[in-house]
This record gives C-alpha cells, structure tokens and sequence, in this order.
C-alpha cells in the first residue's frame, strides 16, 4: 500500500517530470531497440531453463546505490555508499553487499533499462510494466495507483510461463510468496494471468514476520480437521452449486473460478504437495545462512519449490513497516526519505544474506545452471538526492526513477560475471542503448525455451502475447 503521504493526489505534474527528465532528448524509437547477440538466432537455446525464479524488490531499488554506482559523479548524485570489487570481471557492487560480491561469477547485470517515458512514475505502472513487457496503457495516467488490475490486463510472464510449460503432475506451475502486492485497496496490476484467464494465476503463499517458517496457502489451505475424504465432498457440492448459476452472464468468469479450484483439490489430495512446502525440514545452519527473516525464507522456500519442478516461482520483497516512518514510504525499498540509513540498516544486509545464499545454494546443489534468476523492481531511484516531498536534501531521500534502473540476471546459461547495457555518467538514462522490459521479459521467455507465444481470445482468435522486444542474447553462453 502507498504511503498517505505520497497519495495519487499528489502533484503529478513535478513527479512525472522527476521521473522522465531528459527523455525528450533521447531517441527511443525502434532502431535503438535491444538486439540480440551476433550471430545467435533469437529462436534457439540449446538447453532451456527447467524453472525461473523472479525476485522481486517492492518499491523500487535504488540501481546507482547498488550495483550502477557512479563514483567519479558529483557527491549529490553519487550519494554515500563506495564501490568495492567482486569476483565478476567487469562488476562493481555496493560496499554493503559484501557476500553477494563473492557471487558476482555467477550472474550479470543488466543496466539502463527505461520506461522510455511510456510509463507514468507511479508503482502500479511500474509493476505492470516490468512483470508483463506491455507498456502501460492509458487508465495507468487516468487513475495512478487507484488503477485495479483488469481482467483484459496483459497476462503476467510468470503465467504466460506457467501456461506454456507441460503442467506440473502435482504442484501449480506459478507460485507468488510470500505476499500479493499490495494491500487493498492498492493490489499491483501486472501479477496475474488477465486476458489468458484466472486459471494461469498464482498461487500465493503467504508469510509473516512474525512466523517466518509458516507458511499458509489461501486458495489451498485444509484446516486440520478438514481430511481428503470430507474435501472430495466439498467438491461435489461446489459442483452442484457452480451447476446451478450456468445460466448467470458471467459464466465464463465462473468457469475460470471452477479450473482454479480443480487444481487446488488436486493439490490437496496430493501426498507431495506437503512435502514440498515443509521449509522446517531444512537444517537450521542452511536456515540461518538465508537469514530468519520472511525474505530469506521464502528465498529457501524458492529454492525447494525449483526442486520440485515448479515452472516459475515469484518471491517479492516483504515490506516491513516498523521502517515506513524513518523512509517515508510503506516500508520497502522506496526510500524517499533517509535513503542512505534504510538501505545501510535494514534493506542491503537482509537482501545481501538471503539473496547470496540462495545463489550459493542453488550453485552448490548444481540447480543454477537448470534456473532463470531474475531480480528486478518497478523502477529505480532518483540519481540526484533529496526528494523535495520529503524534505529535499536535508531528508536525504530518492524520489521515483522511471528513466532508468538495472536488472541482474543469473543461471540457464547465462554467462556470470559480465554487464550489458550502460547508463550515462550520473546514471540517470541509458547512454547509448536503451534496454525495456519488453527485451527483459523476451530474454525469459527465451530462456525457458518458450517460442510459441500465441493465445485465443474468447472468440477463438488468435493474437501474439508479447509482439514488442527482443531477448538479450548476448547474456548467454
């Protein structure tokens, strides 16, 4: 959920000018598109991903506080923080992720990737935008953050994933944990399955800072005087009650309910369905290597969901709202104020533990090289420091950053260690070759091996889920 005090109420017309700055200046049009490698065909992997795991950070990340630092840059851009060396060739990271700088062989990084200016500076855009590939449409400047997500929305990548890829004998093929963002009235459009329907949505599971091990499943959760036998009867009656409103306009939509809740009393009745969420079973010296935190768990929870062969498993970044007040945000990686302190404290040692970890350990069990990681977030921060709604540059805060941000990318072939894509001198745009979320998103579906991206309407017709972009080939081997 937004802060109240960065409501969509606010005035838009300096956020979004904060946000798009010098993109009239750029040439953003299809000829500075991403390309792929030389001479590799866009069409072919020799040995596609069995799983992607996406981490999402909430927010948005600060890119030039991370891992597109800018030490020769002004101090009022390039902030507090120092680079430091890695064991990748050609990255730098931020001082303060020291462990994830030992794993730095093992992924790339991708820097200045932009909206373009299609966007509107608002989370919701950034969200849809970055987990579908589609620009934005017009509702997203109507409405900002009241924006709900649409049944006709572009379909989420995980679901197109999950849609595409041979169904899982018990487990769902997309699971999201360990919450859905954000909270109502707020909820993210770009996470769920729209226009291919409710049965490619993911299955949530959810967690809590308070029981970091607990992990409960909304749509598949059987309380424990709830046995199989008593479920199955359950089912019947919700086939006798499904039967009785066919005759309603919506039926297609209950249809679409019905699928999802076939899949969750097969799940139910599965005997490897427990196993495979029963993260208590882990030793507790790998337990507290990802830290006993809500994030670090699900990172492991992740990691045994890859495992068990689940397609494509989404982690986003639990906020923690004991820090909301100190960043002037809901408690995420949206540092608009104190920027430096939230990140130093809270936000860069809880993501370097967990996130090293999970990278060390999918490495260790020889997982990596079967898994697509992805860490990305709906934006980047203002290079420039001092967010003018929370105090300017005694609040020591980053506004929104559309314009520019950094994605890293690991696993299924990809080559560690190296970078594509660069940003200018105070990392506030691409410098010569802007990379979108379309090309992101395309880079996955390439490297699962997904080439068939057609889908029907509900008339039968026959449409491309994502036209736009074009993988990052060079990323690989």
């Amino acid at each position: 959920m937004d802060s109240p005090l960065f409501r969509p109420s606010m005035d838009r017309r300096a956020f979004l000018t904060a946000s798009t700055l010098g993109l009239a200046s750029l040439r953003f049009g299809p000829a500075l598109k991403a390309s792929t490698g030389p001479g590799v065909p866009a069409s072919t992997l020799a040995k596609p991903a069995k799983s992607t795991v996406l981490f999402f950070l909430c927010g948005g990340a600060s890119h030039i506080d991370m891992w597109d630092m800018k030490p020769e840059a002004p101090l009022e851009f390039r902030g507090e923080f120092k680079p430091i060396r890695t064991t990748g060739a050609d990255i730098r990271l931020c001082e303060h992720l020291p462990l994830l700088a030992k794993q730095a062989h093992n992924f790339a990084l991708v820097h200045g990737v932009t909206d373009g200016g299609r966007a509107t500076g608002d989370h919701h855009a950034g969200y849809y935008y970055n987990l579908t590939g589609h620009a934005p449409d017009p509702t997203f400047k109507q409405q900002g953050n009241d924006r709900r997500p649409y049944p006709e929305d572009w379909p989420y990548m995980g679901s197109v994933v999950g849609m595409k890829r041979p169904v899982h004998p018990t487990l769902p093929q997309i699971i999201s944990l360990p919450h859905k963002p954000s909270k109502l009235p707020f909820t993210r459009p770009g996470q769920f399955a729209g226009r291919i329907g409710m049965e490619h949505d993911p299955f949530y599971l959810t967690g809590s800072f308070d029981e970091p091990l607990n992990f409960s499943a909304p749509t598949i959760s059987m309380s424990g005087s709830m046995t199989a036998a008593r479920m199955q009867d359950r089912h019947a009656l919700l086939n006798d009650m499904n039967q009785a409103r066919r005759e309603l306009d919506h039926e297609a939509a209950v249809q679409n309910y019905v699928k999802q809740q076939e899949r969750a009393f097969d799940l139910l009745s599965s005997s490897g369905t427990s196993n495979a969420f029963d993260i208590k079973s882990e030793p507790d010296k790998l337990r507290a290597r990802y830290g006993n935190t809500i994030n670090g768990t699900s990172l492991l929870m992740a990691r045994r969901l890859v495992e068990a062969g689940v397609p494509f498993v989404t982690v986003f970044w639990k906020e923690d709202e004991s820090t909301a007040k100190q960043c002037k945000s809901a408690g995420g990686w949206d540092t608009h104020g104190d920027n430096f302190n939230c990140l130093r404290k809270y936000l860069l040692p809880q993501f370097d533990q967990a996130f090293s970890a999970f990278m060390e350990d999918l490495s260790g069990r020889g997982l990596l090289d079967e898994t697509l990681v992805l860490v990305t977030s709906e934006m980047g921060r203002m290079p420039k420091v001092g967010d003018r709604r929370s105090g300017g540059t005694l609040g020591a805060g980053r506004d929104h950053w559309t314009s520019c941000m950094s994605v890293l990318m690991a696993g299924a072939g990809i080559r560690g260690g190296q970078v594509v894509g660069e940003t200018d001198a105070r990392a506030e745009l691409p410098k010569d070759r802007p990379i979108y979320p379309e090309d992101i998103t395309k880079t996955v579906y390439y490297a699962m091996g997904i080439q068939d991206l057609e889908a029907k309407d509900k008339l039968g017709r026959a449409y491309n889920l994502l036209d736009e972009g074009k993988p990052l080939t060079e990323l690989f081997g």
